[in-house]
């Protein structure tokens, strides 16, 4: 009897394990698989509200999925203290194929129960043409030169959509995430003088690495060269871990094609999103068959003090942790070259020696860099950021697949139910 109840226990943990590899992120399948963005499988389902006062409240730490229609504006709230600077972001995915004007895009702006504008910041599809996944951001700041939006209370996160080509309704992520105040006060001035100029190229040469889906499954990239192949209306999301004090630069190459000579412009865009999926800068690149490079500009290095900058992209650089990189392929290029594949290079450089945090009143949380995610960096691991520390080398199943899985643990209990019953063990 012993037996059998010991066997039952250790039947019970390997179903338990069992289950938990088929539940992993892409235990089962890619997340996005098709091309389509990837949303965070935790998010909870929450309904914008057109009114304020009737905005349903966010909670820190959690992702959220809502829908807006052409020219929605959707009202959500976030109660924060005098203490913490918060983040919202929004990204905003119309359906695939979808047109747009160079206007279309989103505005997220946070405001207090006055409706003082807290910050705000709007992103649009520029010249492209056509919809893809974008991302922006708002924030509440604390300052201790400014006697708005530093008050207790209720805050409202309004989202506005400006859409003129496409009429259909577009799904949108949501994270709130807040950032711990600091024990005394800093330096708010820039320093005049830092470095501007494009490094050397990485060396190495060339490594695979193929992109994630969406921001929720990025896959990790340290300083290197980096070789995917990207489909036309793809969209690929990376993520590099960038420390206080350090810099980041990244060039894409798109290359040639024996198919065709046609031109295309707005052919590949590379955006560069911060730690709080802000967006901080973006390029695109023409495309006629040959090879086509294009480098995002040089940003300062990552500070504290960078959030008091009146430059978006410079004020985007104020925390430490994962910057984001994505890179989308215009659909365009399938009527010229075919629905196949081109061939993408990423060639990302991080310069500068890390620097100490903040004297940050309590965990950084996301707003740092760690041993873990820089090994997370050298070896391309994918995955949602609440995966850092030693999960990952521990549920080391998730790499064998959830049906190798399946068939060791159902094969271990039953030749655990074969002993317990008497039977002698099975060769093989």
């Amino acid at each position: 009897m012993k037996r059998q109840r010991g066997t039952g226990r250790t039947a019970g943990v390997l179903a338990a394990a069992v289950c938990a590899a088929l539940a992993l992120p892409g235990g089962a399948r890619a997340a996005g698989e098709g091309g389509g963005y990837a949303f965070d499988d935790q998010a909870r389902r929450v309904k914008g509200a057109v009114s304020n006062l009737d905005a349903e409240r966010l909670t820190a730490g959690q992702s959220y999925r809502d829908t807006i229609k052409k020219d929605g504006k959707l009202y959500y709230r976030v109660d924060l203290d005098d203490k913490q600077n918060a983040y919202v972001s929004v990204v905003a995915v119309p359906k695939a194929g979808a047109k747009a004007g160079y206007s279309d895009g989103i505005k997220v702006t946070m405001q207090d129960g006055s409706g003082t504008d807290c910050g705000h910041q709007s992103v649009n599809f520029g010249g492209f043409g056509f919809a893809r996944p974008i991302a922006a951001y708002t924030h509440r700041t604390i300052d201790p030169d400014s006697s708005s939006c530093q008050q207790v209370g209720a805050y409202y996160v309004l989202v506005e959509r400006t859409s003129e080509s496409d009429g259909s309704d577009w799904e949108l992520e949501l994270r709130y995430v807040t950032e711990p105040g600091l024990r005394k006060t800093g330096p708010t001035a820039l320093p005049e003088t830092w470095a501007s100029g494009t490094p050397q190229p990485p060396a190495g040469g060339p490594q695979r690495r193929d992109g994630g889906a969406g921001f929720h499954n990025a896959t990790s990239l340290r300083q290197g060269e980096w070789r995917t192949d990207i489909r036309p209306g793809q969209t690929m999301y990376y993520r590099v871990p960038v420390d206080w004090g350090q810099q980041i630069f990244a060039t894409a190459e798109l290359g040639s094609s024996p198919a065709a000579d046609a031109y295309v412009g707005y052919a590949l865009t590379v955006s560069l999103m911060n730690p709080a999926r802000g967006y901080v800068d973006g390029k695109d690149l023409s495309y006629d068959g040959d090879p086509s490079t294009l480098a995002l500009d040089p940003q300062r290095p990552v500070a504290y003090e960078n959030r008091f900058s009146s430059n978006d992209s410079t004020s985007g650089l104020r925390f430490a942790g994962w910057y984001y990189l994505s890179a989308t392929l215009s659909p365009e290029i399938a009527k010229a070259y075919g629905d196949k594949p081109l061939p993408l290079t990423l060639r990302v450089n991080v310069t500068g020696q890390s620097k100490p945090q903040p004297a940050y009143d309590g965990p950084a949380g996301p707003f740092t860099v760690t041993d873990d995610d820089r090994e997370a960096a050298a070896s391309g691991q994918s995955g949602p950021q609440a995966a850092r520390s030693g999960t990952l080398r521990v549920v080391g199943v998730a790499g064998i697949g959830a049906g190798t899985v399946l068939v060791l643990g159902l094969g271990a209990w039953w030749l655990l139910a074969r002993r317990a019953a008497g039977a002698g063990p099975t060769p093989g």
